[in-house]
């Protein structure tokens, strides 16, 4: 009978999706017995831990959805190396306000100057900051229109990238540039320039001058 009051207190706490309370409960309220604190800063706690492991579950969740090929944050970014990369930029991209202004951001370079290492390190921002990612490669990404094409599953598939917050879009410039077919649903953009050294403000990662319409998500490429 003494096990009673503990099993139910368990199946509640499963039921209403608290796994913390349920983990931490016991241990959290011998500490607090032992420094004296009161039931309100009891359950304080065990909320604040509740909350915490939440959101690193959550964020877990969307870098797994993500399907980064590899995870790296910018602080493992060496800036050093390349000095004419704007460090301050790419800090204020990382804090997603260009997502919520739904810009886009177009990274532009020599291969090997860490651009990818760069809009992972933006993704990786954003799903640390509850947002939706997607991150595919262009040639991926035309495989994959091409073949929701021809499965006529083209508009559920535009569907599935419009609900991410941010899609990121690698190696674009390994994709030759062609006339699409009439049936296929695309959009492509190409300049006869030579591109712009990748470091500098215009070039390193800014908004691009265009904005997705609404329903589309925000893009970095």
């Amino acid at each position: 009978m003494s096990d009673t009051p503990q099993l139910l207190l368990a199946h509640h706490l499963k039921a209403l999706k608290l796994p913390t309370f349920l983990r931490e409960y016991d241990k959290i309220a011998q500490q607090c017995a032992a420094e004296g604190l009161d039931h309100p800063r009891y359950l304080l706690r065990l909320a604040e831990l509740e909350l915490i492991e939440r959101e690193r579950r959550m964020i877990e969740r969307r870098i797994k959805e993500a399907r980064f090929p590899t995870v790296k944050s910018l602080d493992s970014f060496d800036f050093t190396a390349i000095p004419s990369l704007n460090k301050t930029l790419v800090l204020e991209l990382a804090r997603c306000e260009y997502i919520a202004r739904r810009e886009n951001v177009i990274a532009v370079g020599n291969s090997g100057t860490g651009k990818s290492h760069i809009a992972l390190g933006l993704g990786l921002a954003a799903c640390q900051k509850g947002l939706s990612v997607g991150f595919i490669t262009a040639a991926a990404m035309v495989h994959e229109l091409i073949e929701a094409r021809d499965e006529k599953r083209l508009l559920r598939l535009q569907r599935q990238l419009a609900g991410y917050k941010l899609l990121i879009i690698d190696e674009l410039g390994y994709v030759p540039c062609r006339r699409p077919a009439p049936s296929s649903c695309s959009r492509s953009s190409a300049s006869d320039m030579p591109p712009p050294p990748w470091g500098g403000i215009p070039t390193a990662a800014r908004p691009c001058p265009t904005t997705p319409r609404e329903g589309q998500p925000s893009g970095i490429q």
